[in-house]
This record gives structure tokens, sequence and C-alpha cells, in this order.
């Protein structure tokens, strides 16, 4: 399960390099694909949770980086909250 990155880019056109420590967050997400806000903070969340639980059954422990990802999802995602047509694309898998 390798470790990976993603790009994803907000509303106002800023970019944002996220981590993932497992690849699978690749089924989470399709690349181009402009998500609603509150979709994409919805899918982020799950993808990296089951991510750090695969972590967690191969090592023992969850992953406390995808944790910290998911909050500044969360965080950054808050600036467009009021934003009923924002959405979010994923650009790119690094």
């Amino acid at each position: 399960m390798p470790e990976m990155q993603f790009r994803i880019r907000w509303p106002d056109d800023s970019s944002m390099l996220c981590y993932s420590p497992s690849s699978s967050i690749r089924e989470a997400f399709v690349l181009g694909h402009p998500y609603p806000l509150g979709e994409f903070v919805a899918k982020s969340r799950s993808a990296l949770e089951y991510a750090s639980r695969r972590v967690a059954q191969k090592y023992g422990f969850g992953c406390a980086h995808a944790a910290v990802q998911i909050r500044e999802i969360e965080a950054a995602a808050a600036r467009f909250a009021r934003d009923p047509h924002a959405t979010v694309t994923v650009e790119s898998f690094l």
C-alpha cells in the first residue's frame, strides 16, 4: 500500500497538495471531475479514514498524517462553505 499525494483545485483556483497513506485514494476520485464541496469533503474523509484503517491492519496502528490531512481539507473547505456552487477538482495523483 504505497503512500501517495494528490493535488486538488479549490473554488478560488488555488491548489493544495494532499497526502494519503495508501494508493486506495485513487478509487475515491475521478481525475478532472468537479465535486460539489460537501461531497468532496465527505469523500476525502471517508477515503483517508479507509486508508488509515488499511495501515492499521498492516502495522497495528492508524496513520496520524491521514487524520491531519482530513482536518486540513475540512479547514480549507470551510472558506467556501457559503458558496452553494463551490466545487473541488482532483487534478492529479502523484
